[in-house]
């Protein structure tokens, strides 16, 4: 039986599901943790070690309706200046908590559009950083670009302070889905901004692209993903466009009746995955596709990959610590999350205090079933052996929380002695079978679409 006949036959076409960059998934993040925890986990980082920073910056020159990310627009420099000096604030109550020499494995900028940053404003963000924890040798620091809001001078104050990977957002190249969306971005545009950004010796280059876009059809994607291969991103990440207007509100400028069925969307991603794979791209978990001698690819081959709130990654430092309104943390003990409204962030920091808001400590099961669903979103596989190292989960221990799985999406997945297995047919439902292990309620979630 074909995937599509397999979801007809589950009644899943219209399921809605996390997409599992975390477990348990923000909807869950209490607002009773307080500040002090998020201290004490600072404080706990081994002293010496590598972590990884991720800066959020919610400014936009332009909101484009297709976008439920934390963002706001502003049509000057005077908000985002202010917001450049509240981070260094935040930047300076960090360092009263972190240990000795804990340096940066990886430094995220995004947003948002981080290159909304003037290269004074560049330059005194990073000072602060790298003054609370330098980049270690070999360090990734990646920035996310829109090439509609790029220049020299910018990307000059930013490969000198390192930038050594850059991500492009492209969604589309087709100028009525463009239109339609609210994100108008031309082809020439992109190639330049690619080609400033490697002229720079950055040749580390991630793109993003959308299937399920209103009138997307098979050879309008097929149309764009082509264009993009012409400019050789090292990896790309083609996310499903999730549709929730009850969620964002710029999205209800988006007409639903021109949006493709979920039928529609399985078929345009299998075009679009068919290109990549062509073009000699190596398939990445359920959505990232990468040349073979990426980070990404080395690390799905030596069995490294991971998830976070990026989505596929080579990172393994055990500490993420978020800076900036609404961005999230991680620690081997849980997650702590900064208040999601810009003003709400700043007033805790100005008042000389951190602004985590909520966040979850791991209890009970949640690092096994964390785990499974991590396995499974990378793997497409979880080994009983793995899980009886790492928890002491026995052999009919696996066996019974497999079971059901096994049962549900009988001939997508298959159960034997050693391990849990996605088939190829079934991976278009690994975030479907990863729910299985998900003990939290998703009921109110409101979550996207599993396809």
């Amino acid at each position: 039986m074909d995937t599509e006949s397999q979801l007809t036959r589950l009644g899943l076409f219209d399921a809605r599901v996390p997409r599992y960059t975390s477990y348990p998934t923000a909807p869950h993040f209490g607002t009773s943790f307080g500040q002090a925890r998020y201290i004490d986990w600072i404080g706990q980082i081994p002293p010496g070690s590598a972590i990884s920073l991720y800066v959020h910056v919610p400014f936009c020159r332009r909101l484009c309706w297709f976008c439920a990310c934390r963002t706001q627009g502003t049509s000057s420099d005077a908000p985002v200046i202010a917001y450049v000096e509240t981070l260094r604030a935040e930047l300076a109550l960090l360092r009263r908590h972190l240990p000795a020499g804990v340096r940066l494995a990886r430094l995220h900028w995004g947003g948002g559009t981080p290159t909304l940053l003037q290269p004074d404003m560049i330059r005194w963000l990073t000072d602060a950083i790298f003054e609370t924890t330098p980049l270690a040798e070999g360090a990734e620091f990646s920035v996310e670009i829109d090439p509609s809001e790029i220049d020299a001078a910018r990307l000059d104050a930013l490969a000198a302070a390192g930038m050594n990977r850059a991500s492009i957002g492209v969604q589309d190249f087709d100028p009525e889905i463009q239109q339609t969306i609210g994100r108008l971005q031309s082809y020439d545009l992109t190639r330049a901004a690619a080609e400033m950004i490697r002229d720079r010796g950055v040749h580390s280059l991630n793109a993003d692209i959308l299937f399920g876009l209103p009138h997307q059809d098979p050879a309008r994607i097929a149309d764009s993903v082509q264009k993009l291969l012409s400019l050789s991103p090292d990896r790309v990440a083609l996310y499903g466009y999730a549709h929730v207007p009850w969620m964002s509100r710029r999205q209800q400028m988006i007409p639903s009746d021109a949006m493709p069925t979920p039928q529609e969307r399985l078929r345009l991603f299998e075009v679009a995955r068919q290109l990549f794979l062509w073009d000699g791209y190596a398939e990445i978990g359920i959505d990232h596709f990468a040349r073979p001698e990426d980070g990404l690819a080395v690390a799905q081959r030596e069995g490294r990959l991971r998830r976070n709130f990026q989505g596929y990654t080579d990172d393994v430092a055990p500490v993420l610590l978020g800076l900036g309104a609404s961005s999230i943390s991680r620690f081997p003990q849980g997650y702590a999350q900064n208040a999601a409204a810009t003003g709400a962030y700043t007033k805790a920091i100005r008042a000389g205090q951190l602004a985590v808001h909520r966040g979850h400590a791991f209890q009970g099961e949640d690092l096994l079933r964390a785990r499974i669903i991590e396995a499974l979103m990378c793997d497409f596989r979880v080994a009983q052996k793995e899980l009886e190292d790492s928890f002491g989960l026995s052999p009919a221990g696996f066996a019974a929380l497999m079971r059901p799985v096994a049962d549900r999406f009988e001939g997508m997945v298959r159960l034997g002695p050693e391990a849990l297995e996605i088939t190829r047919e079934g991976q278009p439902l690994t975030r479907m079978v990863a729910r299985m292990f998900d003990a939290y309620d998703l009921s109110k979630a409101g979550h996207s679409g599993a396809i």
